[in-house]
């Protein structure tokens, strides 16, 4: 009787996905530029001895590594003595607890048990620096500790 029908409700209109493609790409290029992809610059000589029983660690996330040996030719100006290298600087032996807790720090709680502290230390390096820094990560209580090394023909060298 009345000229004019109400509307039946349409419900909700559709929600326009023409802009998530750009959403999406715009999010991927933000963190291709962000992310860094750390490489530690070794600025010593390391000649890793040879070892004939080699295992690789499985969660690299997980490894916190301490460079010794003599400063490479491109660092002469530090000295011919051997030196320990944390991360992409040369440090001394008592810097290594703020190491080691700076590393703890950085990771979450129930990963702090599994961190292994790997040792990478020049074949020619004095004997006393390691033991320095071995009593420093007993100090700490650091105590998985790995020896970086080469695979090589130790064996075989023996046998001839």
């Amino acid at each position: 009787m009345s000229k004019f029908k109400k509307k039946k409700d349409g419900g909700v209109p559709a929600i326009s996905t023409a802009s998530l493609p750009d959403i999406v790409f715009m999010l991927l290029f933000f963190f291709m530029v962000a992310t860094v992809m750390r490489q530690n610059t070794l600025k010593i000589q390391n000649t890793l001895p040879a070892a004939d029983q080699v295992e690789k660690l499985a969660k690299r996330n997980l490894l916190m590594y301490i460079y010794a040996g003599k400063p490479s030719s491109a660092y002469k100006q530090f000295g011919s003595e051997a030196r320990i290298q944390l991360n992409d600087k040369f440090a001394d032996v008592s810097e290594i607890p703020a190491f080691i807790a700076a590393e703890r720090d950085s990771k979450r709680e129930e990963e702090v048990p599994f961190l292994t502290t790997v040792l990478s230390v020049d074949k020619e390096t004095n004997m006393g620096l390691v033991s320095d820094v071995k009593q420093k990560l007993r100090e700490v209580n650091a105590l998985k500790i790995n020896y970086k090394t080469r695979k090589g023909d130790a064996l075989q060298s023996l046998n001839q």
